[in-house]
């Protein structure tokens, strides 16, 4: 796959994901907030909870499926940059969630898996 085609899944993928989030009731906070440590690919207000969302997108399973490809050195690196974003923020929330939501294509379709509170 080439570097661009695999940033156009990535997108199509975040965006697939940022709508399913708003038909379960979430709002959508931002995407794609950077800082120097890293990335968070969707923040999302659901009722009093901040959640953090990584979203991993494949096209094939031929380096495991994308819900395998999170890894707790990931999930660490991720709460630490939902504690740099909330020093950023005026409003504060009762607790912070990690979700991720996992897409694979397979011929054309999405098949979305979305795990909550991922440790």
């Amino acid at each position: 796959m080439k570097p661009d085609s695999r940033l156009d899944l990535g997108r199509q993928g975040e965006q697939i994901a940022a709508t399913y989030l708003e038909r379960q009731g979430m709002t959508v906070i931002e995407r794609n907030w950077r800082c120097r440590d890293g990335e968070i690919d969707i923040l999302a207000e659901d009722g009093p909870h901040l959640v953090v969302v990584e979203v991993k997108t494949r096209s094939s399973r031929s380096h495991g499926t994308a819900l395998e490809s999170v890894r707790p050195a990931k999930l660490a690196r991720l709460r630490m940059l939902a504690t740099r974003w909330l020093a950023t923020q005026p409003r504060t929330f009762e607790t912070v969630r990690v979700d991720v939501v996992a897409l694979e294509r397979f011929a054309g379709d999405f098949a979305l898996r979305h795990v909550r509170g991922v440790m």
